[in-house]
């Protein structure tokens, strides 16, 4: 009857189905638009606190559980979560065990943003709409007009809500109008034949079971997004064009369309970062087997909705409930097998011989955090801190082949020169991408002032250089200091290898109680400087020192002075962004 009735179509009807197809896009894309400003302004907003809430996921499992559930929460979206936790297995940050019951709960945290699209649905439309679009219009007030960032991001997220349900509002408008079957009878009894054809109008068959799976998966797999999946669920099950029962089996095939971000995500990366995004797709996977072979007899499923009908009224709230009841009992099932879905993760993906063992870049600079700036900037922040490791060694080691005349550490200089420059490309390519992304007021602030302590750390790594070169002509030359003179020079040293330990500290902790002990050092490099000078002239004076070692032993405190600024300016960095600590504090 309904393919008769499609038959029948006037151009009218046409360009009505056209005009609604159209407005159900634009739902969609108002949905999705709200769900990533709302979850990105909550990311801003929480950032400071993010690292904070990851690092106590490594306590136990239920901790675990919680904080993949709230930070799902605040980024609106399961599948952003994963990624997140992938990138933290890849560079170290989270272990595979720690990462399964985080898993776990992001899937659980995701259904906060279903019965955010649920709740539009309940009472009048249009009421609703009215006061999300009122909502909306604050948030926008409020991002324009305010100077503070904190209270632009709470408006952003305001405005976001309120997309989500304007959005959802418009879509489920479209639907209703469209399938209104006294207004178009032909197009409504046209859409309910081809719904149940494939299970949703009157009763599920066995064999379209992995059918309605399958279709919610490959949805969710191709939009990126299980909530626009389940929010175009709700809508037409508000409308009336699918039941209960078609719904249930789309959605758990949403929470394994979820996986395909992550096990993207997961290429090219470590062999434990792609078997978190493994352990990702089995839990979902197991999860929905089951799930479906008990609802697959008409029984069990039959009960279910009459029980969720029997105390929920509303179809797109029973809807939410389900996708949340589903999430929750598998992490209970699940949860105590949390080892064993590891042991399958590494049956799975296998480790390759030769590789990832001593050679594999630890705590690199993963792209999937670029999503989170407060931890990318953290992680920005070790890589700096490695780099300038690299430079201050290659700086010892410069300074002990001038004393000791051995340059057979000239090839392993030049190699670790070739890292620190490699390190610096590596980083502040990272940073131009990271300075793309939405930063708070503080980020933005450690982001410009790690560009320049990059340059501060190459300089020191060619003023190193510098004195490897002076220790090429000291050797070439036969040139010889006298033991003042190298007394000189050990004590600048110990001034400098000070400060650096400062420095470092003081850098990598934030820490300003440090800058006392590092301003004391690098006044004391400065004045050893001068004495080096004032020594070098009374030698000089006294033929007690030649010209040609005296010229290699003057620019050699004039570079080991230079590097000692550099160092200088690094923790003088960290005042621009760091808390003020009152007490003073040394190494």
């Amino acid at each position: 009857m309904g393919m008769k009735l499609l038959a029948s179509l006037t151009f009218g009807d046409a360009l009505q189905i056209i005009n609604n197809f159209l407005l159900l896009l634009g739902g969609i894309a108002a949905l999705m638009i709200g769900i990533n400003m709302m979850g990105n302004n909550l990311e801003k907003a929480a950032g400071r606190h993010m690292r904070r809430l990851m690092g106590r996921a490594t306590k136990n499992r239920f901790i675990g559980v919680g904080t993949g559930a709230a930070v799902t929460a605040l980024v609106t979206s399961s599948g952003a979560t994963t990624v997140m936790i992938v990138g933290f297995v890849n560079v170290g940050l989270m272990t595979l065990t720690q990462a399964v019951s985080v898993i776990m709960g992001a899937n659980i945290g995701t259904t906060i943003t279903a019965f955010i699209t649920a709740i539009s649905t309940t009472g009048s439309g249009i009421q609703t709409a009215s006061v999300f679009a009122c909502m909306a219009f604050v948030g926008v007030l409020m991002n324009m007009f305010s100077h503070k960032d904190m209270v632009k991001h709470v408006g952003l997220i305001l405005a976001g809500l309120g997309l989500i349900f304007i959005g959802m509002t418009t879509m489920t408008h479209s639907m209703s109008t469209l399938l209104d079957e006294e207004a178009n009878p032909a197009i409504a009894g046209a859409v309910s034949e081809l719904f149940a054809a494939i299970g949703g109008g009157g009763g599920t068959l066995t064999w379209q079971i992995p059918v309605l799976f399958l279709l919610g998966a490959l949805l969710t797999g191709l939009v990126q997004s299980s909530a626009a999946v389940t929010a175009i669920v709700m809508s037409l099950a508000s409308s009336g064009v699918v039941d209960m029962q078609f719904a249930i089996f789309v959605i758990l095939g949403t929470n394994l369309g979820t996986c395909a971000v992550a096990l993207l995500s997961s290429l090219g990366t470590s062999v434990n970062a792609r078997r978190a995004a493994f352990v990702h797709f089995s839990f979902n996977l197991i999860g929905g087997i089951l799930f479906i072979i008990p609802l697959s007899f008409p029984v069990i499923s039959g009960a279910l909705v009459r029980f969720l009908t029997s105390f929920i009224p509303n179809i797109a709230i029973q809807i939410a409930v389900f996708h949340m009841f589903f999430n929750l009992v598998t992490t209970a099932i699940l949860l105590p097998f949390q080892n064993l879905l590891v042991r399958l993760a590494e049956l799975v993906v296998r480790d390759k011989k030769g590789s990832e063992a001593g050679g594999e870049e630890d705590e690199t600079l993963d792209m999937r955090l670029l999503k989170t700036p407060a931890i990318a900037i953290g992680q920005a922040r070790k890589q700096i801190v490695k780099m300038g490791k690299l430079a201050f060694q290659n700086y010892k080691l410069s300074l002990e082949m001038l004393l000791s005349g051995d340059l057979s550490q000239t090839d392993a200089f030049s190699e670790r020169e070739k890292h620190i420059n490699e390190y610096n490309h590596y980083i502040n390519s990272y940073l131009v991408k990271l300075s793309l992304e939405p930063l708070s007021q503080t980020d933005e602030k450690k982001l410009s002032s790690f560009y320049h302590v990059t340059s501060d750390l190459e300089r020191i790594g060619d003023y190193a250089e510098n004195i490897v070169e002076y220790a090429q002509l000291k050797v070439k030359d036969k040139l010889a200091f006298s033991e003042h003179a190298v007394d000189e020079i050990r004590e600048m040293d110990l001034h400098l290898t000070e400060l650096y330990k400062n420095v470092e500290t003081a850098f990598e902790k934030i820490n300003l109680s440090y800058m006392p002990k590092i301003e004391e050092e690098e006044q004391a490099t400065d004045d050893m400087c001068a004495k080096m000078q004032q020594s070098h002239l009374r030698r000089l004076t006294e033929n007690r020192c030649t010209a040609e070692a005296g010229a290699v032993f003057l620019q050699l405190a004039i570079n080991m002075e230079r590097i000692g600024d550099h160092m200088t300016n690094i923790a003088n960095s960290v005042k621009d962004y760091a808390p003020h600590q009152k007490a003073a504090q040394t190494v």
